[in-house]
């Protein structure tokens, strides 16, 4: 037996079956991976778009040791020194209000449903329209939150108080909304969705309409942040300020932090008792946090990912002419789409036994999104495993 049929066994044996993983991975630097058994990848999945520097990034795993041997948890209770110093950094590239901190992108998303429930409760409004195709997280409410029947069903009934729209149309928005509306909750880029980005006239046309009727904006960033589309965060391609955001995913680095931030106006909405995460903001996380963030600007990495994504797109499109299977290309930055006319996840699989590692998401589309310190070759080098792999 293989050193990764044993640990597949062992985890087969003692971990819950949420997800039916391929690879039993050890090790990694930059933009590839090293299996139990030695055999390397190109990484272009990426942690599911957390590793935005890479895996094991220098700045980041030097900000988790020295951090470490100081001071790993005190919780909310006493304040860290590395928390205020990231939400204050978090406000400078965002919307200049304050932050809260939890564990995950789900976390993130319910402290911005608890946030416009809160702010709504005066006048009665509750509810909030999600989008059908969404993606929001796994606990009960922003699994009600995604508008996909396939993660909800078993688990009904579900969390009353959400209504769902039709994506880049905004008609089907305003024809959701009633007097008891108190937010729209939105992805700018569709995710798990098949990587659909948001049209610049819906996005307009939503921050208009919201302002205008007292609605809250809420814009979902745990997968399209932190550089992922060649901005800090994908709403700032819309030319727009949403009232809230969430982020998690590429935020830490690789260890888990999930933020909500606001505008100054909300900023004050929840007070001691009404939201807490004993985990949130710990110092550890928000070590890798501010390193991320640092490197990111250091480095230029949000024109390296416009760039990048620019030359992957094209290539994608080339690879179009001689291989009928690719339907069309999409996306943003380093977040990109390659929709086929046949099932993805055997595609998938396929490119992994060549040595390339890549996400398939819906039923017809590999989901691109390397780190964005992606070399030039190592573009190359996934282009030319697509172009040997795809039928």
């Amino acid at each position: 037996m293989t050193a990764t049929l044993d640990l597949k066994a062992l985890h087969d044996r003692w971990v819950m079956p949420t997800y039916a993983p391929s690879l039993a991975l050890v090790s990694g630097k930059g933009t590839r991976v090293v299996d139990a058994d030695g055999k390397s990848y190109l990484d272009f999945g990426s942690g599911i778009a957390v590793n935005n520097l890479g895996h094991c990034h220098p700045a980041v795993v030097d900000a988790i040791r020295r951090q470490t041997e100081k001071l790993l948890h005190v919780s909310n209770l006493f304040v860290n020194e590395n928390q205020p110093r990231l939400a204050r950094r978090i406000a400078s590239i965002g919307l200049g209000g304050k932050v809260f901190f939890c564990n995950s992108g789900a976390e993130a998303n319910e402290a911005l449903i608890k946030l416009a429930r809160l702010h709504g409760a005066p006048s009665g409004r509750f509810e909030i329209i999600t989008m059908r195709n969404s993606f929001h997280g796994r606990t009960l409410a922003t699994m009600t939150a995604t508008g996909q029947t396939k993660y909800q069903k078993g688990f009904e009934p579900l969390v009353p108080g959400f209504v769902y729209a039709d994506f880049n149309d905004f008609d089907s928005v305003r024809a959701a909304a009633t007097l008891r509306t108190a937010a729209v909750l939105v992805e700018a880029v569709q995710g798990e969705g098949g990587i659909l980005p948001a049209s610049f006239t819906f996005m307009q046309a939503l921050r208009q309409w919201t302002a205008e009727n007292g609605i809250l904006l809420l814009i979902d960033e745990v997968q399209a942040g932190i550089g992922r589309t060649g901005a800090w965060f994908a709403w700032q391609h819309y030319g727009i300020r949403p009232d809230g955001f969430s982020m998690a995913k590429a935020l830490g680095g690789g260890l888990p932090i999930g933020a909500a931030a606001v505008t100054p106006e909300l900023s004050d909405t929840f007070s001691p008792g009404k939201h807490a995460s004993t985990f949130g903001g710990n110092p550890v996380a928000t070590a890798a946090a501010l390193a991320v963030l640092d490197t990111i600007e250091k480095d230029r990495l949000l024109d390296r990912a416009t760039t990048a994504g620019i030359a992957i797109m094209d290539a994608l499109h080339a690879l179009a002419s001689c291989h009928a299977c690719i339907e069309t290309v999409r996306g943003i930055g380093l977040m990109i789409g390659l929709v086929l006319n046949i099932p993805a996840a055997p595609v998938a699989a396929a490119l992994r036994d060549a040595g390339l590692l890549v996400i398939p998401t819906g039923e017809r589309v590999l989901r691109l999104v390397p780190p964005l310190t992606v070399t030039d070759a190592e573009i190359a080098e996934a282009i030319a495993i697509l172009d040997r792999v795809l039928p």
